[in-house]
């Protein structure tokens, strides 16, 4: 039963190590190739190591079986938790493919005039881009108060727009 449990606390040590380090481990795998890209992957491993040694010593301590069963049982139960462990970091990880913002994406957004738009200048907005709000140039065809909400119409530049007040 020993060496069932120096197995579990085994994987549990690797995976910690995995946890702490990041992805510095990660390196030792690559060797492998694509072919089983993310299966390999240490959390995945440990699970499979840890999991294979606890339930190995479960099967010894609570069954007369002997110690191929418990071999047996404990790498059937690895082999479920490597797996599960492999198909949650996959839906974890296929959300990382978000475009950041860019300037493009303020034309039709509203904000608020910060400093007042003259007719023949340029006055400051308050515009939110992904949720941070951002001051912009702005100019207007007529003359826009300060406080005044707005609606931007194009984007001249990365820094400045070209709005219009909003009427209600």
């Amino acid at each position: 039963m020993g060496w069932f449990l120096a197995f579990g606390f085994a994987g549990l040590v690797l995976l910690v190590s995995a946890l702490v380090f990041d992805g510095i481990l990660e390196g030792v795998l690559d060797g492998f190739g694509g072919a089983v890209d993310g299966f390999l992957s240490l959390p995945v491993i440990a699970g499979f190591v840890s999991m294979t040694g606890f339930t190995g010593a479960i099967m010894l301590g609570t069954t007369g079986l002997g110690a191929g069963a418990a071999v047996g049982a404990g790498v059937l139960a690895g082999f479920a938790v490597a797996w599960l462990t492999w198909r949650i970091g996959r839906v974890l990880m296929r959300h990382g493919t978000v475009t950041a913002p860019r300037g493009d994406d303020l034309a039709g957004t509203s904000g608020s005039v910060v400093t007042a738009i003259p007719a023949d200048g340029y006055g400051e907005v308050l515009l939110f881009l992904g949720g941070q709000p951002m001051k912009f140039a702005a100019k207007a065809s007529a003359p826009v108060p300060s406080g005044a909400e707005i609606w931007v119409e194009t984007v001249l530049s990365p820094t400045s727009v070209e709005v219009r007040p909003v009427e209600r």
